[in-house]
């Protein structure tokens, strides 16, 4: 049977208030991420500096450049795992500056890592209900005495990460070992637990990673059915271009910390710039 390909929806991007290209349909809408000059020191090295980007509201966008080139550390300022040196984040429209992990998170900010982080010793499900963490719906007195509300509170979160998981078909993994199930699997696991905290911005770390082609493929069309379904924003860190011409909509390429193109996939395919920070300078004649 002839394998189906994802097809990409064509969008028109046009120039953005600053820094960048937006979707037009997120033309008129609040940014779900803005960064101003962004950067980071390390010891007195500049890992990121002058990173400048926006995101529109239902955006797919890609962040890529050769290793090394500052990607994670990026996203490790946007979440807050790094408290940035220069530079303005804003989400949604608010300031990030001074908050931690949690308050990013709270504020509509979520991802996942290059590395898997999942509670491997736990059940799927529940490592969607840590994800469902702000969303408790009793209180803790409830909890301990076991009060109507509680088993309420129980249900609407069983059923919440049910559906969640049915984005990736894995519902009926709910009540499997995460630990063991297959990497393809435990890459959308996260993927599933990151959404459980209803972010307005997703960021994927390699979500490729290890895949084979068919589950890249079947990747492609989930990450258009979540902005589809839930209204939000994605920003992806990927290795793998057919992903990123095939779903990214703006594309962000990153070398040495510094911003180095941004456009639509046919003009980052087609610029020089780019193409000799990932195959060197080419020798004439």
């Amino acid at each position: 049977m002839t394998q189906r390909k994802f097809q990409k929806t064509p969008v028109k991007m046009v120039p953005a208030p600053s820094y960048g290209i937006l979707p037009e349909r997120d033309v008129g809408e609040r940014p779900v991420l803005e960064t101003r000059n962004l950067g980071i020191d390390f010891g007195g090295l500049r890992a990121v500096e002058d990173f400048n980007l926006v995101i529109g509201k239902t955006e797919i966008a890609g962040l890529i450049g050769p290793n090394g080139a500052g990607k994670t550390t990026v996203f490790n300022l946007l979440t807050k795992v790094y408290q940035p040196t220069m530079g303005t984040v804003l989400i949604n429209g608010r300031d990030t500056a001074g908050m931690n992990t949690v308050q990013a998170n709270k504020l509509g900010i979520a991802r996942t890592f290059q590395n898997i982080r999942l509670f491997g010793n736990m059940s799927v499900e529940d490592n969607v209900r840590i994800g469902l963490h702000n969303q408790i719906g009793y209180s803790t007195v409830s909890g301990i005495l076991r009060l109507p509300s509680f088993w309420k509170g129980e249900r609407a979160q069983h059923e919440r990460a049910l559906d969640l998981l049915s984005i990736f078909d894995m519902q009926d993994l709910a009540g499997h070992q995460a630990g063991s199930l297959p990497y393809g699997a435990q890459r959308r696991l996260e993927i599933v637990r990151a959404l459980a905290t209803n972010p307005s911005l997703l960021l994927l770390d390699e979500p490729a990673a290890g895949m084979n082609p068919h589950e890249t493929e079947e990747l492609m069309e989930n990450i258009a059915k979540i902005r589809d379904k839930f209204k939000i924003a994605i920003l992806l860190i990927e290795h793998d271009m057919n992903l990123v011409m095939g779903i990214c909509e703006g594309i962000c390429v990153l070398n040495y910390g510094r911003i180095i193109a941004k456009g639509t996939a046919e003009e980052i395919q087609n610029n020089p710039v780019v193409i000799e920070a990932y195959l060197g300078k080419q020798k004439e004649g």
